[in-house]
């Protein structure tokens, strides 16, 4: 569990101090034409602030961040039940144009994959603070 909530800080803080390169790759990833994109500069704020939580969370626990925790468990439960909201949402506010960009198909059972991992980082995030309580 120690080395999983190591990689999810890391990738936490790979967001926070550089957001482009990973929304080049979500725009690769997502998009069928993501040359078309035209990003929002908001889309650097959101990625970061996505990052600073989720980095904050693990580095904090989950009994030390509450607030944060209940965001990413709410997100997370969202996205695996019902994630087109949050695509759409995440789509009209990263982007420009939206509706001249095409998902690919399996942007959704990749948004339910995300969900499960934001549930998993609220797991991990109070593992460690758990053993240490034990201990």
């Amino acid at each position: 569990m120690r080395m999983l909530r190591k990689l999810f800080m890391l990738f936490g803080l790979v967001e926070l101090i550089a957001p482009d390169p990973v929304l080049r790759a979500c725009q690769r990833i997502a998009f069928t034409n993501p040359e078309q994109a035209k990003l929002h500069s908001r889309a650097n704020r959101l990625t970061r602030i996505e990052g600073a939580t989720l980095a904050w969370l693990l580095f904090r626990g989950r009994e030390r961040s509450p607030v944060v925790s209940r965001i990413f468990e709410a997100a997370g439960a969202l996205m695996v039940v019902y994630p087109s909201p949050l695509i759409r949402f995440g789509q009209s506010f990263a982007c420009e144009n939206p509706s001249e960009l095409e998902l690919q198909s399996w942007v959704t059972p990749a948004a339910r994959l995300l969900g499960v991992l934001y549930l998993v980082v609220v797991f991990v995030s109070g593992s460690e603070s758990e053993s240490e309580s034990t201990s």
